[in-house]
């Protein structure tokens, strides 16, 4: 029965968002149907890529493990003289690495496809190359839609009929440190109007004293499965509700499903999916387990498969937060094409490092604005 409800909440994802990419015929500035711009022929597409090593600004901490630096790999989809941008970040948590996903990439022939308008049937194909790697695959998910939205040469959120003034408040991320750096991150993070809080490394109570020593915005929750105790979780999360947080995400261990329902029954907080969340068979299995999940495009396999979780999701009445990786702009301002649809953003990831290739998405006083830039909405940085 379980498998037979999945499959259902899979087509209906599907069948919600068959009309993503109806797009044959464009509109003049009078008002009348025009054909579609002429340089959409019958080329062939090609896909490039190479490693790059993101650097950032600040340790990154969280329960488990510490970094200053997140691998990725830029991709390129080329057709009839237009380039779409892609990328796949490769925090530890995913599994992938530069060498595999540029191992999977060195097997996608986009060559075979004369239609890049085709977008179900390329990214099944991609999807079928082999099993995982959803940070590859999202890379040329995301490159395919930049190259379709410049072809049209509209953003994608108007392609999606998507409301751009209705783009969340972005929370930025503070991580694990000692109680004076959290102080001094929180003030450089003054322009935001939410922050978000890494926990679970044994100083929690110490982390949030000192962000509200310095300022009183309201408070996302990431513990990354850093508590182990259902009961002591639940004390803590009925302290973090006093204390501004909105919602707590990935309490305790992505394994711990039955601890995690009964934390959900009880707590005064949303609980939120996000190590335990991957892909669009996840959502009907996680109702009354989460509150909701969190999308990212590395794991959702790119921007296709997230619009199908957002539906599904809905359809079961669950929040959806849509969260990033480290990432450049071109994964994030991806993302945020989406973010008019969910209820919080966490799309910081392009402003925790120092060497970003593109410039896309703007934070302007905490709130996500997009730009009218076709396809993902970003362009290349002067060198």
């Amino acid at each position: 029965m379980k498998s037979g409800r999945r499959a259902f909440l899979s087509g209906l994802g599907l069948a919600s968002l068959a009309t993503a990419f109806p797009l044959t015929r464009c509109t003049a500035k009078d008002g009348s149907a025009s054909p579609a711009p002429a340089r959409i022929g019958n080329g062939n597409m090609s896909l490039s890529f190479r490693p790059y090593e993101l650097q950032l600004e600040h340790t990154f901490t969280v329960a488990g493990n510490s970094r200053n630096t997140t691998p990725v790999v830029l991709a390129e989809i080329q057709y009839e003289g237009v380039t779409g941008y892609g990328e796949a970040s490769m925090p530890p948590y995913l599994g992938e690495s530069q060498q595999s996903v540029m191992a999977f990439l060195s097997k996608v022939k986009l060559e075979q496809f004369k239609d890049p308008f085709l977008l179900d049937d390329i990214l099944a194909y991609v999807d079928s190359l082999d099993e995982g790697n959803r940070a590859a695959k999202a890379c040329v998910d995301i490159a395919l839609h930049d190259l379709v939205g410049k072809l049209l040469d509209k953003p994608l959120h108007k392609l999606w009929g998507i409301n751009p003034a209705n783009t969340p408040m972005t929370s930025f991320t503070i991580g694990i440190d000692t109680p004076e750096m959290v102080k001094t991150k929180t003030k450089e993070a003054a322009r935001f109007k939410v922050l978000k809080v890494k926990l679970g490394g044994g100083n929690d109570r110490e982390m949030i004293d000192a962000v509200r020593s310095v300022t009183d915005v309201p408070l996302y929750v990431d513990v990354n499965q850093g508590w182990s105790d259902k009961h002591k979780a639940l004390e803590m999360v009925h302290w973090l509700a006093e204390q501004g947080t909105e919602f707590v995400e990935q309490p305790l261990a992505k394994t711990a499903v039955d601890d995690l329902a009964w934390l959900t029954s009880k707590s005064p907080l949303p609980i939120i999916a996000d190590e335990a969340f991957q892909r669009l068979g996840d959502v009907a299995d996680f109702q009354g387990v989460y509150s909701g999940i969190n999308i990212k495009l590395m794991k959702s396999t790119g921007l296709r498969e997230a619009q199908k979780m957002i539906t599904v999701a809905r359809a079961l009445d669950m929040k959806v937060m849509m969260g990033c990786m480290t990432e450049t702009s071109c994964a994030v301002s991806a993302a945020a094409q989406l973010s008019p649809l969910v209820d919080w953003a966490d799309l910081d990831g392009n402003l925790l490092i120092t060497n970003d290739l593109y410039e896309g998405v703007k934070v302007i006083d905490g709130k996500l604005t997009l730009s009218d830039w076709p396809g993902i909405g970003i362009r290349k940085r002067d060198a």
